[in-house]
């Protein structure tokens, strides 16, 4: 039994050793990543691509007794520190956030037949906004693919996400990337800042 990734899930070659690797030591999978990495979308596609039931399990301080030795995934978003002895039970990988190419693949996966010259210029902003310094909290790749829909959706024109002078600029639905009101502020005032400084 070996997991390959699936046609839903963009799986890297580290990630799917990890996997592999924990189904051989039959140790937990310790998955810590940004939160929208894909952490939990990793258990269930693994769940469906081995042919296994997936439990949802949380801290509920309940007892599960399983026939067979399943395949534990167990995902942090490192909000906290987890004890030692904890750590040493677990085979640990950790979902470094994609660069551009694994980001196209990912997008590619929910979008077959997305423009080309969109997804190019959405991903330019996308990866703009994203390391823009003070964020509280960056966009993740769930964000990236709902506003995707939203831009598709909308039938939104390419030229909307490209500026003249090629400066960052407030895109379009950027409600969909930037979640809080002190991110969007801040995003605003360095898109000022840019236009004035020409």
């Amino acid at each position: 039994m070996k997991f390959q990734g699936t046609d839903q899930y963009v799986a890297t070659d580290d990630l799917k050793l990890a996997v592999n690797a924990a189904l051989k030591l039959q140790r937990p999978l310790l998955v810590k990543g940004e939160p929208g990495t894909g952490k939990t979308m990793l258990a269930e596609q693994v769940s469906e691509a081995l042919g296994m039931p997936l439990l949802h399990v949380y801290e509920t301080r309940q007892l599960v007794k399983a026939r067979h030795r399943p395949l534990v995934i167990i995902t942090s978003n490192n909000e906290k520190d987890l004890p030692d002895a904890f750590l040493r039970r677990c085979f640990f990988h950790y979902i470094r956030f994609p660069d551009a190419a694994v980001m196209k693949q990912i997008v590619e996966v929910h979008f077959p037949h997305i423009k080309q010259d969109l997804l190019t210029a959405a991903m330019r902003h996308f990866y703009e906004v994203r390391n823009l310094p003070g964020l509280k909290k960056k966009p993740s790749t769930s964000e990236l693919i709902d506003w995707l829909k939203l831009l598709v959706a909308e039938d939104i024109p390419v030229e909307a996400l490209q500026s003249k002078d090629e400066k960052v600029s407030v895109p379009p639905l950027v409600g969909a990337l930037l979640k809080n009101e002190q991110d969007l502020s801040l995003f605003e005032k360095l898109v000022y800042m840019a236009r004035n400084n020409r």
